[in-house]
């Protein structure tokens, strides 16, 4: 069997030295033309790259992990097909990883990366403990968190204000005329339930509206559990006019215990939801949603990552903080009901 192409008929075939095709061919800065005839010649004779040699030279795995809490959730799903195109437009392979939101699992991944296993990571802790915090500092690989995080973690950071997202469905909900606006939460011991919990209230007091107890109830971020949570609301009696949703999965479970009792949406109850996912938009009636930029987040958080990753210069730069804005958008679950 005869050799396969190397290094030296490449750059025969291309017309360029050999010291320009392994620039190239192992990422380097090189001039577009240069790039453009070595590509072109290695395709034409069928050159496939040692990549396990060419890893162990370089250091480097041409991976990035992204470690999520469910792999279905639709909000990841979301962020990753932003983030794949951008990492592969660089050479890079994606590895996603589901944690079930264990920061013992999170903190697994993080001290991984020390194996060289990916070179970079995207992360997004829905539990930010002390433990965490100090195992995103001490990362052996760059690390760019996808939420809240520490300033002294110094990691860049890519977050939304899901307080201000609380604020302007619960602004809408009153506007349509809604005085009895319930909120069911995800769990309180994570990042966003902790903060959709507080943004309720203060919306609430912001409105001249009371807080009620029996208007609130806590499940988790799925269809299954949120149907669960107003189905535990609605058996408490309250005269419930609106329902505000920590998730638009919570928000679809809403949709169908709310069905089962009778009830219209938006005539009777209005239901809102945060995320605003694919499911939001397909549900019937279609779920007003305050959109998180999840698109956005994700393609941020692989453009910092990328930044890390290009040079030791831009690795030792002050980490960056980008602040993507939610927006409210408005569909049936709400604004066929103005009172």
């Amino acid at each position: 069997m005869g050799e396969g192409p190397t290094i030296g008929t490449i750059a025969e075939r291309a017309g360029v030295s050999t010291a320009s095709v392994s620039r190239v061919l192992n990422g380097l800065p090189t001039r577009p033309e240069t790039v453009r005839k070595v590509l072109a010649a290695a395709d034409e004779l069928g050159y496939v790259p040692n990549s396990a040699a060419r890893s162990l030279k370089s250091r480097r795995s041409h991976q990035v992990a992204f470690a999520m809490a469910d792999i279905g959730n639709p909000v990841y799903l979301e962020m990753v097909r932003e983030i794949q195109p951008v990492l592969k437009a660089a050479g890079y392979r994606l590895v996603l990883h589901s944690t079930g939101a264990d920061v013992a699992e999170e903190i697994e991944v993080l001290r991984s990366l020390g194996g060289r296993y990916a070179d970079g990571l995207i992360l997004i802790p829905l539990r930010l403990t002390a433990e965490l915090a100090a195992a995103i500092s001490a990362a052996r690989a760059p690390v760019v968190v996808i939420g809240s995080v520490p300033e002294e973690a110094g990691v860049d950071n890519v977050r939304t204000d899901s307080r201000l997202g609380v604020r302007l469905a619960l602004d809408h909900l009153y506007a349509l005329g809604r005085r009895r606006i319930a909120f069911v939460n995800g769990p309180l011991d994570t990042v966003p339930g902790a903060a959709r919990a507080a943004a309720y209230r203060d919306a609430l007091a912001a409105l001249g509206l009371p807080y009620d107890e029996k208007l609130v109830e806590v499940g988790d971020f799925y269809r299954a559990e949120g149907a669960a949570a107003v189905r535990r609301l609605l058996a408490k009696g309250p005269d419930v006019d609106a329902i505000m949703c920590a998730n638009d999965l919570i928000a679809l479970g809403a949709l169908d215990v709310l069905r089962e009792a009778g009830l219209r949406v938006p005539e009777d109850v209005a239901v809102a939801g945060m995320d605003d996912t694919d499911l939001a938009a397909g549900a019937w009636p279609p779920i007003t949603s305050v959109s998180l930029g999840s698109a956005e987040r994700g393609r941020r958080a692989a453009e910092l990552l990328l930044a890390r990753l290009a040079d030791d210069a831009s690795a030792k730069a002050p980490r960056k903080v980008v602040s993507v804005r939610p927006e409210l958008v408005i569909r049936a679950s709400t604004k066929g009901g103005t009172r």
